[in-house]
């Protein structure tokens, strides 16, 4: 069993799901996890109510940038361990080949940045898919790496995708 895992979280646009995964799981994983975000088609900026979400819950969000997935697919990138979308949009895309072959699943997350109504009801929005991401990354931090085959893994890692709440 190895002692420290790399994960990238994917998103179309790279501005709020999936730094909002970077962030939960570089907090909740310190040690033991590194975690990194990208988008096939970056927007170049992190929503403010992704910012002021991750914020409110005590969350770090030095650092966090939007950028493309082509980053992670260079030789000098980290060797990735897991690759998560987080997005309808970059699951159906075509993604780089990830150096090390590292196990991928879909975790689909409604889109906060589509919510549409009051600001009250698009900070909702976000607040959902922030705890959305916070279950199933508490999920994947209970798995028992050491005693699960590949397999088992990925079967456990698409069961947590398919978690609703």
């Amino acid at each position: 069993m190895k002692d420290h895992y790399n994960v990238l979280f994917l998103c179309t646009g790279n501005s709020a799901r999936s730094i909002m995964a970077e962030s939960i799981l570089n907090q909740k994983g310190r040690g033991r996890f590194t975690a990194y975000s990208a988008g096939s088609h970056p927007s170049g900026t992190v929503r403010p109510e992704a910012i002021r979400q991750l914020e409110s819950a005590h969350f770090p969000i030095t650092g966090l940038r939007s950028k493309s997935w082509e980053e992670f697919a260079k030789p000098e990138a980290p060797q990735l361990d897991f690759v998560f979308t987080v997005c309808d949009n970059a699951a159906n895309e075509v993604c780089p080949v990830w150096p090390g072959q590292p196990m991928t699943a879909h975790w689909g997350i409604p889109d906060p940045a589509a919510a549409d109504g009051s600001e009250e009801e698009k900070a909702r929005a976000f607040r959902d898919a922030f705890f959305l991401l916070d279950r199933r990354i508490i999920l994947f931090l209970s798995l028992p790496m050491a005693s699960l085959d590949r397999l088992a893994l990925k079967r456990e890692l698409d069961n947590i995708g398919s978690q609703s709440s």
